[in-house]
């Protein structure tokens, strides 16, 4: 019957969501509910275990969601990503103007929400094209999978937070094991398979929308590249120095006690956003209720993705709470797929039917985390990367990131198909492919 209640919770959770249209956030508790009552759980108990699931995940998330958004605020009031962008396109030259639209998503996309860096970077992006004659495409889904890459396997994005406290991965660790993953894959998804579909599908932004957005809105000055850089890795850097210490210190030494504490995500995040006030905000001249406004401001547009990933620990908490997790894991202990690519493979499935990276990514890790913690010799941090790769595949009509690109980028259905949805389709699955790679290592 666990089994039985698992399959149906999860049809339900699509059927809802991809057919009914219902909210994300009601259809996750809606079946978080039903898995609690069809497991015979007590009434009271299920609400309890939605609170504490929704508490516990938000704990972390939340926080860091409300610094990283101050951090994303302050570079794209203050320039920082045009003059990152600007600096990649004179190392890469013309030529290799693609290289440099991946390289530049990858460094913005690491504080940034996807939307948030796509809608930053679009800008630049047309002002290139404009500039170079280049076909958007060869441009474009470099930028989209630099982006991508970041948005589902590199912390301290939302999701894989949340999913790196259900596993209770590392990190640090994760993080270094992400930069291994997430880069090859968007070279591969972005500038080469880029380069290649151009040559059949061209595209090019309305006239309208690209003298509206291609022209440079202000004549501040831009941000330095060096303190750019310092402000938008800073929060990664302390992390690392965080695992680091880990490895080489004894764990009751004070200096470690010191380096762990500052590079927690939330007091490292923390440090970022209020570096970034000074870096970012008044030595770029704005004063000081302008750095008010824009720390105000960004905080209101992440809310649907705080409540979908509270909403989402909530059905991962009544999983574990019903007992269903640990009847799966009894299963999964005697069977001989690996953790990793079950995680990847549930966490696929959903995205294809839902279209939300972060539902499927919850979903997935709520159902895996009993069967890693049952099998020995799984790595967690590398868990968090599986159900991150998984939750990238296959992007069609169901998910908003999808008719993002195919306006903006002025496609075609079929065209956006051809590009967005193929090259988020070779991010997962190479990323996944260097996962497994990757736990032969660290096995």
């Amino acid at each position: 019957m666990p089994l039985l209640i698992t399959f149906i919770a999860i049809v339900l959770l699509l059927v809802l969501i991809s057919y009914f249209k219902l909210n994300p956030i009601v259809t996750l508790l809606f079946v978080a509910t039903f898995v609690g009552v069809a497991m015979g759980m007590p009434l009271p108990k299920i609400a309890d275990s939605i609170k504490e699931g929704v508490g516990n995940t938000l704990g972390l998330v939340a926080i860091i969601v409300a610094l990283g958004t101050m951090v994303g605020k302050m570079m794209a009031e203050s320039g920082g990503a045009e003059r990152i962008a600007q600096s990649m396109i004179k190392l890469f030259g013309t030529k290799n103007i693609h290289w440099a639209m991946m390289f530049t998503a990858f460094i913005v996309g690491l504080p940034l929400f996807l939307q948030v860096g796509f809608v930053l970077l679009i800008p630049l992006l047309f002002a290139i094209a404009r500039r170079t004659g280049t076909n958007l495409v060869k441009l474009g889904i470099p930028l989209v999978a630099g982006l991508s890459a970041t948005h589902g396997l590199v912390p301290p994005h939302p999701a894989p937070m949340a999913v790196i406290e259900m596993f209770k991965a590392n990190v640090g660790l994760t993080i270094f094991y992400s930069i291994i993953v997430a880069l090859p894959s968007a070279i591969i998804a972005g500038p080469i398979f880029g380069n290649w579909v151009s040559k059949y599908v061209q595209a090019a932004p309305s006239q309208e929308l690209m003298d509206q957005m291609a022209s440079k809105k202000t004549d501040r000055p831009l941000p330095g590249l060096g303190m750019t850089l310092f402000t938008i890795l800073l929060p990664v850097i302390l992390m690392l120095c965080a695992t680091v210490a880990d490895v080489t210190l004894p764990k009751d030494h004070t200096v470690r006690s010191w380096i762990d504490f500052i590079g927690h995500p939330i007091t490292s995040l923390l440090i970022s956003a209020i570096v970034s006030f000074f870096t970012l905000g008044s030595n770029q001249g704005f004063t000081k209720d302008e750095i008010l406004k824009f720390s105000n401001e960004c905080i209101g547009p992440a809310a649907t993705i705080l409540l979908v990933i509270g909403a989402g620990g909530a059905l991962n908490n009544v999983l574990i709470d019903s007992g269903v997790g640990n009847y799966i894991a009894g299963l999964a202990v005697h069977s001989s797929i690996s953790p990793l690519v079950l995680a990847w493979l549930i966490a696929a499935l959903i995205r294809v039917a839902v279209g939300s990276a972060t539902v499927s990514m919850m979903t997935s890790a709520g159902i895996v985390a009993p069967i890693a913690a049952a099998v020995p010799g799984t790595s967690p941090e590398l868990l968090v990367l599986a159900a991150g790769a998984g939750s990238l595949i296959l992007s069609h009509l169901n998910d908003g990131g999808f008719w993002l690109i195919k306006e903006y980028y002025n496609m075609s259905v079929k065209d956006t198909l051809k590009t967005w949805t193929v090259m988020e389709t070779i991010l997962s699955i190479v990323a996944l492919i260097l996962i497994l790679l990757l736990s032969i290592i660290v096995s």
